[in-house]
């Protein structure tokens, strides 16, 4: 299999910006308006929507894999060279690439969406984010490793040139050679989710792109797929919340740089949980935590892998002792016993750890006794 599309690849429906479907109260595309490239909105920065809490809001996404200066930036350039006919490459991803301002040096990659202010989110509340839907705008996506990232840096790539895969989807599925120019194929699950979602941080600086935080942003947890919750401690009025990085799929780990990358339309439902309601049901968090139909995620962030684990370790306890009263001596025999502690990913400066807790074990336990 060669990489480029192989006839019958393509799917009719290219979600081009303002066409198809936009389930969501609001809509917010990607323009040089409501974009930043390589940092994530602050506290001094104007919010491009203002909604209601319990509003739902429509992004489309951008991913920055085929737009970045090692890619030519200029992603008709990339995309038809590996294949896509050009009415089928994104008009907003070619606009960003052209006319949005980037610091190559001091900027990170991602194309951010936002900020939307939400009504009533004061500091000390939770945002809660539903992810209600999340659909592919194009039929493939990048896979990258650059020089000086990932797991192997100094290893991986063997050549002097950064490496972008090209990778096509078709029916829920990737799809990788075993050799360049090969027949023979590794197929593999989609499972898109954002990999960034976050509110903007106090004051006037923009933080940079890629390392997460309290404040969420690049966190890249493959779980946050359509139908699960990311609650984030609120830092700012409004909460000024932002989207990016969307992927089609990701291993734990990351471990490449990127996974597969490509851009989604994400409709988000936005709703406060206040401080009081907050504590009692989580206690004090001190960043992203995450909530699907089987577990409780509570998160560890920090440059050190092993100092990341820690702090995952120490906000399930935390999370447990506050929601269910449970002694620290028995929490910390339960995690042990009963409880998955994933690596989000070690590629993002900040390397993340988060725990599976499953909500079932404690079925029956009403709160603190």
């Amino acid at each position: 299999m060669s990489d480029t599309l192989q006839p019958g690849i393509l799917q009719p429906g290219i979600l081009q910006p303002g066409l198809g479907e936009i389930p969501g109260d609001h809509y917010l595309p990607a323009t040089p308006e409501t974009v930043l490239w390589g940092r994530l909105p602050c506290e001094t920065d104007a919010a491009v929507l203002r909604i209601a809490p319990g509003q739902t809001v429509t992004f489309d996404t951008i991913s920055h894999e085929g737009i970045l200066p090692d890619q030519g930036q200029d992603p008709l350039a990339f995309f038809t060279g590996h294949g896509v006919a050009a009415e089928d490459v994104l008009t907003d991803a070619v606009e960003v690439a052209r006319t949005v301002p980037r610091d190559a040096t001091l900027d990170g990659p991602h194309v951010i969406t936002g900020p939307v202010f939400v009504e009533s989110a004061e500091p000390g509340d939770l945002l809660k984010i539903t992810v209600e839907k999340l659909a592919p705008r194009v039929p493939y996506g990048v896979i990258s490793n650059r020089h000086g990232k990932g797991a192997l840096p100094g290893v991986l790539p063997r050549g002097p040139q950064n490496v972008s895969v090209f990778t096509p989807v078709d029916e829920g599925a990737g799809a990788l050679p075993l050799t360049d120019g090969g027949e023979r194929v590794v197929r593999f699950p989609l499972a898109p989710f954002l990999g960034t979602m976050g509110v903007a941080v106090a004051g006037g600086e923009r933080p940079h792109s890629v390392p997460p935080g309290p404040h969420g942003g690049n966190i890249d947890i493959n779980l946050l797929v359509e139908g699960t919750v990311l609650y984030l401690p609120v830092q700012v009025a409004g909460a000024l919340a932002y989207v990016g990085d969307p992927h089609f799929a990701q291993g734990d780990g990351e471990v490449a740089l990127t996974a597969l990358e490509a851009s989604l339309r994400a409709t988000l439902r936005f709703e406060v949980v206040p401080r009081s309601e907050a504590l009692a049901e989580f206690g004090d968090l001190a960043g992203p935590l995450v909530r699907t139909d089987e577990y409780l995620v509570p998160t560890g962030l920090d440059p050190d892998l092993d100092e990341a684990m820690r702090k995952a370790v120490r906000a399930s306890l935390d999370l447990l002792h506050a929601r269910y009263g449970m002694e620290e001596h028995l929490a910390y025999a339960y995690l042990s016993a009963a409880t998955n502690f994933d690596i989000s990913q070690v590629v993002d400066i900040v390397c993340g750890v988060h725990a599976r807790i499953r909500e079932a074990d404690f079925a029956g336990v009403t709160g603190r006794s």
